[in-house]
């Protein structure tokens, strides 16, 4: 998509005002029912169409992206745009600066239509935990179009953008991904900056494309990728030993070795699905591409040990919201819920702050939804005297064995297939009162943020019920470029055969 709009741009078939209007057309239309936007800037996007037109006008070269709408989730910091990473106690924050992702994508040119909703803090798998309101899955409205970047999944499935952007902490790009029929990838750690991104846990936190195709993944995950002087823990791909994998990248995908973690093919997962894998697996296999069962023994590990070091992470970085910096909250409502210093509820009236402790308090419980509590409370618990080494102590341990297991898998096969999500898109409130059963949601994501590991969803077919189905391909690290390559080569493998 993103060619062919550039194209039609440079062949003056459109003009980038043209398309902006088209775009904020279909929003208009779809989003009143979806709900996939927190934040619109039109004004600004037709501003930066003007200038685009009018470089065109005058014969320059415009940039692959120049002119090409875009969504961003709402945790990715915009210069004078308001971000409120889905939370009540950044509901009035406006960014005083820009992530380096959208410095570079200002400087390609690229329009941004507006902000995407989320989970709060990016701290769920539906797209409910938002402060404000839920998102719908554009292929069913009653069910939820994943988490938690599910607004940008959304606008993406639903022709309301070229493609839009997402962070993935366990899975919050592949899931939505998945749920909502397009293509979402998670980049290598430290691939892209997180300069600029609101921190949910520092140490798997990733920002990385969705977009109608890996073509269009591709292309703007080469404008955002690169070290950055502003986040320590990026790194220049270009360094990887993985980067030119040259069977991968020149399509050669038969001399590919691929291999299926039984771990991750097991009860509970939805039979639809694994047909539909399995049957692209087949098609793959009948072109004499190797497939062989492998084993990752500490996989069953994986999503207990990222609940551990995820909420401790979550518990130091939230910290700073006190209630005095960011987005100071002037107006409570009269009801608010969370108890007073003493313990006693608010009980319908306002409670006057007349301490610190109180600020923090009532700032806090009200700020912060039912989830983000949750996870603070439990990221404290795990890091406090006497749990530490119990808890958060062996869930390094096994961090380390499950990326030890990863090494050791990639030196017999160059890729691993596995199903994204265990099930389709499930009803809207169905898993809300069941914490557990939601995080297991991530069941089959959360390994790849583990290790750091790059790993992307490529839609393979529908459900009976006409519900998207998602297909993981997670590589070594540092294999982002090959990857795309071989996901490009799998992705019309697919699309031939539906």
């Amino acid at each position: 998509m993103i060619q062919e709009l550039h194209d039609k741009l440079i062949n003056q078939e459109i003009t980038a005002t043209q398309l902006v209007e088209d775009y904020f057309k279909v929003i208009k239309e779809k989003d009143s029912k979806i709900q996939a936007f927190l934040t619109l800037t039109k004004t600004q996007a037709l501003e930066e169409a003007k200038k685009v037109d009018e470089k065109i006008n005058r014969g320059e070269k415009i940039g692959i992206l120049e002119g090409i709408p875009y969504a961003i989730k709402d945790n990715i910091l915009v210069k004078g745009v308001k971000t409120t990473a889905g939370s009540k106690i950044l509901e009035n924050y406006v960014a005083s600066y820009d992530a380096t992702v959208i410095k570079k994508l200002k400087d390609e040119g690229a329009i941004l239509l507006g902000k995407t909703n989320q989970d709060e803090f990016a701290m769920g798998s539906s797209t409910e935990n938002s402060g404000f309101f839920v998102t719908k899955n554009p292929w069913d409205l009653t069910r939820v179009p994943g988490g938690s970047s599910g607004g940008s999944a959304a606008a993406v499935s639903a022709q309301m953008c070229a493609f839009a952007l997402g962070s993935d902490t366990g899975g919050s790009i592949r899931q939505p991904a998945a749920f909502c029929g397009i293509v979402g990838l998670k980049p290598s750690y430290g691939a892209v900056s997180r300069y600029g991104l609101i921190s949910m846990a520092s140490s798997l936190d990733i920002i990385g494309p969705l977009a109608n195709s890996v073509e269009d993944a591709e292309i703007v995950f080469r404008i955002i990728s690169g070290k950055d002087e502003m986040d320590s823990t990026s790194i220049d791909l270009s360094n990887s030993q993985n980067t030119e994998y040259s069977p991968a990248r020149a399509g050669k995908i038969q001399n590919t070795k691929f291999g299926l973690p039984q771990e991750y093919f097991v009860k509970g997962l939805d039979k639809e699905i694994r047909d539909k894998i399995e049957a692209v697996i087949q098609k793959l296999q009948n072109q004499k591409i190797q497939i062989t069962k492998k084993s990752l023994p500490s996989t069953p590990y994986a999503l207990p040990c990222y609940y551990i070091i995820m909420p401790a992470e979550v518990s130091s970085n939230l910290a700073r919201y006190d209630g005095i910096r960011y987005s100071p909250i002037t107006n409570y409502p009269a009801c608010a819920k969370p108890a007073c210093r003493q313990g006693r509820a608010l009980a319908g009236r306002q409670s006057p702050i007349t301490n610190l402790y109180d600020l923090y308090f009532k700032t806090r419980g009200y700020g912060f939804g039912q989830e983000v509590r949750r996870r603070i409370i439990l990221g404290t618990y795990v890091l406090s005297k006497g749990y530490y080494d119990a808890y958060y102590k062996k869930a390094q341990k096994v961090r380390r064995l499950i990326i030890e297991e990863f090494n050791k898998i990639f030196k017999d096969v160059n890729f691993l297939i596995t199903p994204t999500t265990p099930t389709p898109a499930f009803k809207i409130g169905e898993k809300s009162t069941d914490p557990l059963s939601m995080y297991l949601s991530d069941v089959f994501t959360v390994a790849a943020n583990i290790s750091g590991l790059p790993a992307i969803n490529l839609p393979i077919g529908f459900t009976k019920n006409n519900l998207p189905i998602g297909l993981q391909i997670i590589g070594p690290y540092g294999s982002d470029c090959s990857l795309l390559q071989i996901a490009k080569t799998i992705e019309n493998i697919v699309k031939a055969s539906l």
